[in-house]
């Protein structure tokens, strides 16, 4: 027996689910410390303008393939290629299936601090404690793992309750209250003594600090902000409506994912050089160096409660969508019910989960290719799986599609798509040598 094909309630549970995919720590947690250690406002240029350029594009061509077919990635790509191009639906699940492993682990620490801001344990530290701290808690064996299963619970009871009535339920009520929190901080950190220096060094661009791994983070972190080449997309477009304007819609998801980044570095590059603090701190510095900040800021235990609440919401809305990948797949192609494929999925993401949280500990002498078990997965996804996915699905669209997938765009068969042209020759030509720079630039 052939189960109807669940469908979103509304276009703006769709935007609300979809962007919701793509605003995630990426765009949180990552974005700022990029610009941080790229010369702030020239690394704002150059992500915004891979956003354009190729993330638009690849965003309209994941949701077309998905929902011309109605399916999961591998059966999308099976119906519209054949056989031979099943492996990269497979491939963005894979993706999925790996971020995810290390992805609970980083959203556990979010819930971990929204603790310590409750407890105001950073209250009177300088930045040297604070670091201790956060050290001390991710090597520790069983506190991070419990914190990633308390997350993976979350994650797995949003998606048990369906498209319409679970992730679009909790989208509609969880990004609005991000947008919020991030305005609020936003307001708070860029009135701060001495942030001005923060927001001319985060929109006003330094070139000299531009180098060929500048453009290649920006292109990587467009990917990753955008949830593209890992099947998110793909999948939340086989639940859209063919009547739907999907250019249109599109276009309103990118929107609101880059406005949640350069808001996140607003929040972020102004209350650190308020603090007198250094913004290229890296990966560190939201789990390290903010902490600080909100400590000296008045009312900074509010603030950074805050913080890592809106911090927590991003990874959440994320992961449900990578965790709906998989889902996806296990119900169409194998047949499984929602619930066991949504359960099985979680319990085994979460084992996996367990090697990354301890690489940071006591597992940390073992290395992959001199990367310890987080960093790997993080690699592999962002420089190598998901651009690899993207330029797939580029050469996918632009060629195999070719002139279908501008009619396929077409909510009705009336209507204009003037820059349709311009979306197939990005797909064809201008997304594929970008996505090969990333890829070299990976490697070399």
């Amino acid at each position: 027996m052939t189960v109807a094909r669940e469908h979103w309630g509304s276009r703006l549970g769709f935007i609300m689910a979809s962007a919701g995919s793509a605003v995630g720590l990426g765009n949180v947690w990552k974005f700022p410390y990029m610009a941080g250690e790229n010369g702030g406002g020239a690394f704002l240029i150059i992500y915004l303008g891979c956003v354009l350029f190729f993330g638009l594009s690849l965003v309209m061509a994941e949701l077309l393939i998905g929902r011309i077919t109605q399916l999961n990635p591998v059966g999308a790509f099976r119906k519209l290629g054949g056989r031979a191009w099943a492996g990269v639906g497979a491939m963005g699940v894979l993706t999925a299936f790996i971020i995810l492993s290390f992805y609970i682990v980083v959203a556990g620490w979010t819930l971990a601090y929204i603790v310590f801001m409750g407890e105001n344990t950073f209250g009177g530290l300088n930045v040297d404690q604070s670091t201790a701290i956060f050290e001390g808690f991710v090597a520790s064996p069983i506190q991070p793992v419990i914190y990633a299963a308390v997350f993976t619970v979350l994650m797995v009871g949003v998606v048990l309750g369906g498209v319409a009535s679970g992730i679009e339920r909790a989208s509609k009520w969880l990004m609005p209250l991000l947008f919020v929190l991030l305005v609020v901080l936003a307001i708070r950190a860029v009135s701060l003594p001495g942030a001005g220096e923060g927001v001319a060094f985060y929109l006003m661009p330094d070139w000299s600090r531009v180098t060929a791994g500048t453009w290649g983070g920006a292109i990587s972190q467009a990917f990753f902000s955008l949830s593209l080449g890992m099947g998110a997309m793909l999948t939340y477009g086989s639940y859209m409506s063919r009547e739907q304007n999907l250019p249109r819609d599109a276009s309103l998801v990118v929107g609101l994912d880059t406005l949640v980044a350069l808001l996140a570095g607003l929040v972020i590059l102004p209350a650190v050089f308020s603090a007198g603090m250094e913004p290229s701190a890296g990966a560190g510095l939201t789990f390290m160096t903010l902490p600080t900040v909100f400590a000296q800021m008045p009312a900074g235990a509010i603030f950074g409660l805050a913080f890592f609440v809106l911090l927590a919401i991003a990874a959440l809305t994320s992961a449900v969508s990578l965790l709906e990948v998989v889902v996806s797949y296990l119900v169409d192609d194998k047949g499984m019910s929602r619930f066991n494929a949504a359960v099985a999925t979680g319990i085994v993401i979460f084992i996996l989960g367990i090697p990354v949280s301890l690489s940071q500990g006591i597992w940390a002498e073992h290395t992959i290719a001199g990367m310890s078990f987080l960093d790997f997965a993080d690699f592999a996804t962002a420089q190598v799986m998901m651009p690899i996915g993207g330029l797939l699905i580029a050469l996918f669209v632009g060629w195999q599609l070719g002139p279908r997938a501008v009619e396929s765009l077409k909510s009705h068969p009336d209507q204009s798509l003037p820059l349709a042209g311009l979306w197939l020759f990005i797909l064809r030509f201008v997304a594929p040598l970008g996505i090969a720079w990333i890829l070299l630039q990976g490697f070399f």
